[in-house]
């Protein structure tokens, strides 16, 4: 059967429910396949609820309610098929829509995947999102909510755009009105909210030698362009806010610099997607900072305040979300500067700390990515915390980069692998990835986990890029 075969079984099932328990991811993707799934079943008039879970496991299963209703997991459940055998959840109570990789198990649970057709490049909330169009063709106002899923679980960073079925998503969003799509953008985050010189330069992907990391230098680099930072009335302008002929000053001093050093500019311009709905300057802008919005609420434990973001609360939901962002943002930048300040103890093929419960383990996945981009980039970086409320089992965040993926590294797998060797669990992405583990195997763990990678790649390159 094809992918839209699929979507039509999962729409049938749907359709016969008369009560439906959603059990859903706690990032971006998650949260906007919850809301997209939720509105579509409340306009079709199934009653249904939302359980938020962080992972599902033997240790958060027991969230799931043993009632009569539909259990729709989304986001999750793809992998963990087994574990809901196990449990006694029947074949027909369950319907699993997701975009990770697929466990075989004793049951065989109906399952709206796109990834055993080819479609990588796609999240949960866009395969949500055919659900929720398939139901009613007036649904396509969701498309906007299945973009920020997408973008928020990077499916727009490799092709520095959406692709494939995803495209198609933007493509109704555009047809509606509800989306703006830029197809030769400025790649860097914040590009709707942040001063111009801090979101130049935070701008990691690609990096710009004597711009990235460095703020004072980038806003000189402003100003002897002649592009203001403010304006009239010494407001800090955002990169939304300039003209096109100071953008493209912009971005031709930007390719010269990288050039200059060796660099090649084809990763300085993306697609962006942004929301002409929108207030200006509000974190709910373009797609990418929505998404902020999203983690932030699922981080810390309001997933349903960033669900009724993506199902048009503004107001007292996006006021408390914004609380939540700042809070969010400080977090990730004090656990950045911790991670750089003490330091990875590297391996052949990785490099691994552990921060023990000085932070949540909802960040700490998000500070490793940033920190890549300030260690060597050529090994995946694996980061360590403790649970306060379950001190027997370490969490494990792991992040490479597309360059690794395209050498061949597969953190999903490795993660995966080494994790059930011991009695955990694991799983994600190729890019990004996270397990749960026995608390007392760390170092053996993080040894075999360098094995798995050595067996991915050849031996990195001495030094740092």
């Amino acid at each position: 059967m094809g992918f839209h075969a699929d979507i039509c079984r999962g729409i049938r099932r749907l359709a016969g429910a008369s009560e439906v328990t959603i059990i859903s991811h706690i990032d971006a993707d998650g949260i906007a396949s919850e809301a997209i799934l939720n509105e579509a079943c409340s306009r079709a008039g199934i009653s249904n609820r939302s359980v938020f879970i962080r992972q599902l496991e033997p240790l958060t299963i027991g969230l799931v309610p043993r009632d009569g209703s539909l259990k729709i997991f989304t986001d999750l459940g793809a992998g963990q098929q087994q574990l809901l055998a196990e449990n006694g959840f029947s074949a027909d109570e369950v319907l699993i829509i997701d975009h990770h990789v697929s466990q075989d198990g004793d049951v065989p649970y109906l399952q709206v995947n796109c990834l055993p057709h080819g479609y990588n490049k796609i999240s949960a909330a866009g395969v949500s999102y055919f659900i929720a169009k398939g139901m009613d063709a007036n649904n396509t106002d969701l498309a906007k909510v299945a973009v920020v899923g997408n973008v928020g679980d990077m499916m727009a960073r490799e092709d520095l755009g959406l692709v494939g079925p995803a495209r198609e998503i933007v493509a109704d969003g555009e047809r509606r009105g509800d989306i703006l799509v830029e197809g030769k953008n400025l790649n860097a985050y914040g590009i709707s909210t942040r001063p111009i010189h801090i979101c130049l330069a935070y701008c990691d992907d690609p990096f710009i030698p004597g711009i990235s990391n460095n703020v004072q230098t980038t806003q000189k680099f402003l100003e002897n362009l002649g592009v203001p930072v403010r304006d009239r009335d010494g407001r800090w302008l955002v990169w939304e806010d300039l003209p096109r002929e100071a953008r493209v000053r912009v971005i031709s001093a930007l390719v010269e610099q990288l050039t200059s050093h060796g660099e090649t500019p084809d990763r300085l311009l993306a697609e962006t997607y942004t929301f002409p709905g929108e207030i200006p300057k509000s974190p709910v802008r373009n797609a990418s900072e929505f998404a902020t919005v999203l983690n932030a609420c699922g981080r810390w434990s309001k997933p349903a305040i960033g669900s009724a973001i993506c199902r048009g609360q503004r107001g007292e939901a996006l006021r408390a979300a914004e609380h939540m962002l700042a809070n969010h943002r400080a977090v990730i930048r004090d656990l950045l500067q911790y991670i750089l300040e003490k330091g990875v103890v590297e391996l052949s093929h990785l490099q691994y700390m552990h921060v023990g419960s000085r932070y949540p383990d909802t960040v700490v996945g998000i500070g490793a990515g940033m920190a890549l981009n300030r260690l060597n980039w050529e090994k995946p970086v694996l980061i360590m915390c403790d649970l306060p409320l379950e001190p027997s089992v370490t969490k494990i965040s792991m992040r490479t980069n597309d360059r690794m993926v395209r050498r061949g590294i597969d953190l999903q797998q490795v993660l995966t692998v080494a994790s059930r060797e011991i009695g955990g669990a694991g799983g994600g992405h190729r890019i990004a990835a996270g397990a749960y583990i026995p608390k007392e195997r760390e170092l053996w763990f993080v040894n075999r986990v360098n094995e798995l990678l050595s067996e991915q790649s050849p031996p990195p390159a001495p030094g740092h890029c």
